[in-house]
């Protein structure tokens, strides 16, 4: 079957079929020379994602008079199986469903008006390279200054301890006091 029969069965102009063949062959020598010097970039910083690959290729693009966008790239690379896959990191979190007593929530309903009349304790995760380390922090509710901190590589109870021990080591005021942590439990403290 030739082509002008072919055009006519699909209501197309034989120009229209060959503008379309020129652009698909415009298109494919276009996608080579962005995958050439993508390749190029690729051997000195393997790692390097498509946004900072669009922006470093834009000189070259500019002069071989190619303009490519940001998502066209996206899906060129996904094409051709070089877009760079995100691993997912994961921390050792608390274990909040413990077998340990778990307080009553003091602070239901509770107005904070003074310093140091409540303290909230958390944990934030920090990634260090092949590990993760754990910042176990104190802070006032009211005035929100970290009162107390502490720093391991380890999830264990002692952070917690530590940062709780800098904390009452820096109180200002002797009031009654209530320390919480995200998990829901609290206690309170008397003043001495």
């Amino acid at each position: 079957m030739g082509i002008k029969l072919l055009c006519k069965l699909f209501g197309k102009t034989r120009h229209a079929y060959y503008d379309h063949q020129w652009r698909a062959q415009d298109e494919g020598l276009k996608d080579e020379i962005v995958l050439q010097h993508v390749l190029k970039i690729r051997e000195r910083q393997k790692k390097t994602g498509t946004l900072k690959l669009h922006f470093m290729l834009q000189e070259m693009l500019e002069s071989h008079k190619i303009t490519i966008g940001r998502d066209y790239l996206f899906n060129l690379m996904r094409e051709h199986g070089l877009h760079i896959r995100r691993r997912k990191r994961t921390a050792i979190t608390t274990n909040s469903k413990h077998w340990m007593h778990k307080y009553n929530n003091l602070i239901k309903n509770l107005q904070v008006c003074r310093p140091e009349q409540l303290w909230v304790s958390d944990i934030t995760y920090i990634q260090l390279p092949g590990q993760w380390g754990y910042l176990s922090l104190v802070t006032d509710a009211y005035s929100k200054k970290i009162m107390g901190w502490a720093f391991r590589i380890d999830l264990s109870a002692q952070g917690c301890v530590d940062a709780l021990n800098m904390a009452i080591g820096n109180r200002k005021y002797n009031n009654e006091l209530i320390h919480h942590s995200d998990r829901g439990p609290s206690i309170a403290v008397k003043p001495m």
